[in-house]
């Protein structure tokens, strides 16, 4: 704060200095200071979509700063695409399609010649989406084409990179109880989402140890095809040239792929209540969950400024105060409510406390959340919420590459299909938001008496709650308190009941 202020007092006396103010122009408090609107205006997709004639839709952002280039390929694929038995899979793939060999270069070799390019070449895939991506210097890219060209075509899947792999996911496994966070995060997506629920499964030993080269093999030739590609390029490029290597890049494709129908969407939310995993830890992990929304939900902007002022906007938010500033009770607290492009992601609120404290925190965190409902935010709050959103808002595109990947992704998800001018939107959706939006949609989406309520940590020592605050954590949540197993880490099964402590 310090050398701020020197810097301040400095510009102010070279531009007092220079003529351009005078001493009645500057003003003796901070607070004084006023600003002129923040002009500036998004990128718009259509300025750097292509439709190549290979099959994928390319987002090109050239920035001539550095003679860096970086391609992205995104695909649709995902673990959502993994057969019964085979969890894993989409993983496995996504992990050796580039440390696995490619093309004519086996693993040791693809790696020393990336090495030597000083070029980074890497591959992943996730729930809902593969990625390959591609940095190198722009004098190297017809190489590094070729080689990208070999990953997405011809991945060797070499052997005893899979079986290093393989060894190392159980090994992973193995740790999966040590931590009380790994615990916490599986439970949390089967109560938030049905155990059944192709998000909520979970690799297992024998799942691992099922997979094959084969099985690699034939999941990437069903998935890896210029139709199921959308093409991030950033970085030191001409706009013309770049093309003509995209569309050598994709074109002759060497087999023919399916597209993936759409992610399933059946979600079941647990039956509200508390539910408890007994883990011998420190401290005990709270989230409280209730029903999501989708982002293309008409309320969504109201729904974060709402959220943000509940619990997402860190030291500005009421359980962030409350649960730490005010009680002192955990280093943090705050709550989420993401909207998810194909199913409703759920509303989270959480925090980690001593054991003795968790019911008193928790019913906090449930008092505030009723608050949003019964009054209004106030407008500092609302003013404080909108205008974070909005002046952070240029930081979304401030990079070219970050350019090329939002809109990579708004293409994948369908975003630019549905809502082309989003960005152009976004701000004004947000500072049309009310007071009155935020009290409706707190009224509809937060239900505290519906709450599902996870808290991982000694039951024991829990559920004695704390001498000075007499609340039972079997009261919240309509007053159901159930117990979830823990489970075997490499079968998933349950584990028996650890037997409570004797007293001393």
């Amino acid at each position: 704060m310090k050398n701020r202020s020197v810097s301040l007092a400095l510009a102010l006396s070279l531009l007092s200095a220079a003529g351009m103010l005078s001493a009645a122009d500057i003003p003796d408090r901070p607070e004084k200071l006023h600003y002129p609107p923040l002009t500036y205006e998004p990128p718009r997709p259509a300025d750097y979509r292509v439709a190549l004639q290979s099959g994928p839709i390319a987002y090109i952002v050239p920035d001539r700063t550095l003679p860096l280039v970086t391609v992205s390929v995104t695909v649709r694929t995902g673990s959502y695409l993994e057969p019964k038995g085979r969890e894993g899979l989409a993983d496995f793939t996504g992990n050796l399609l580039v440390r696995g060999g490619a093309g004519s270069k086996s693993a040791e070799e693809l790696e020393e010649r990336l090495a030597f390019l000083a070029a980074t070449l890497n591959s992943s895939i996730g729930d809902d989406s593969g990625s390959v991506s591609l940095n190198l210097l722009s004098k190297d890219l017809p190489e590094g084409l070729a080689l990208l060209r070999d990953a997405l075509t011809a991945p060797r899947f070499q052997q005893d990179k899979l079986d290093l792999y393989r060894q190392q996911a159980i090994q992973a496994m193995k740790q999966r109880n040590d931590d009380s966070a790994t615990i916490h995060a599986r439970e949390t997506e089967s109560l938030a989402y049905g155990t059944n629920f192709w998000a909520c499964r979970e690799t297992t030993g024998a799942s691992v140890a099922a997979i094959t080269a084969d099985d690699l093999r034939a999941f990437h030739r069903q998935w890896f095809h210029p139709a199921n590609f959308t093409v991030a390029v950033s970085g030191d490029v001409d706009r013309t040239a770049i093309l003509a290597k995209l569309e050598e890049l994709f074109a002759n494709w060497p087999f023919t792929g399916v597209k993936p129908g759409p992610i399933p969407t059946d979600t079941k939310m647990a039956e509200p209540g508390v539910y408890v995993v007994n883990k011998d830890v420190n401290q005990g992990r709270v989230t409280v969950l209730l029903p999501g929304v989708k982002r293309d939900d008409p309320d969504f902007p109201a729904i974060t400024v709402m959220n943000d002022i509940l619990g997402g906007g860190g030291f500005t938010s009421r359980i962030m105060n409350r649960v730490r500033s005010d009680e002192g009770l955990a280093y943090g607290a705050g709550s989420s409510f993401p909207g998810g492009w194909t199913y409703a992601h759920a509303f989270q609120a959480g925090f980690e406390t001593k054991s003795r404290t968790v019911a008193y925190a928790t019913r906090i965190v449930l008092d505030e959340m009723a608050h949003m409902t019964e009054a209004p935010v106030s407008d500092e709050e609302l003013n404080t919420t909108k205008r974070s959103f909005i002046d952070s808002f240029p930081g979304t595109f401030n990079t070219k590459a970050r350019i090329a990947g939002q809109f990579a992704t708004d293409e994948l998800t369908g975003r630019f299909a549905k809502d082309p001018e989003y960005w152009q939107k976004w701000r004004g959706r947000i500072e049309a938001v009310t007071k009155d939006d935020v009290s409706r949609v707190a009224k509809e989406r937060l239900h505290p008496d519906r709450a599902v309520i996870l808290v991982v940590g000694q039951k024991e020592e829990i559920l004695k709650g704390h001498p000075d605050h007499p609340v039972k954590l079997e009261q919240l949540a309509g007053g159901k308190l159930s117990e979830l197993p823990l489970r075997d880490p490499l079968t998933l099964e349950p584990l028996p009941p650890t037997p409570p402590k004797p007293t001393p």
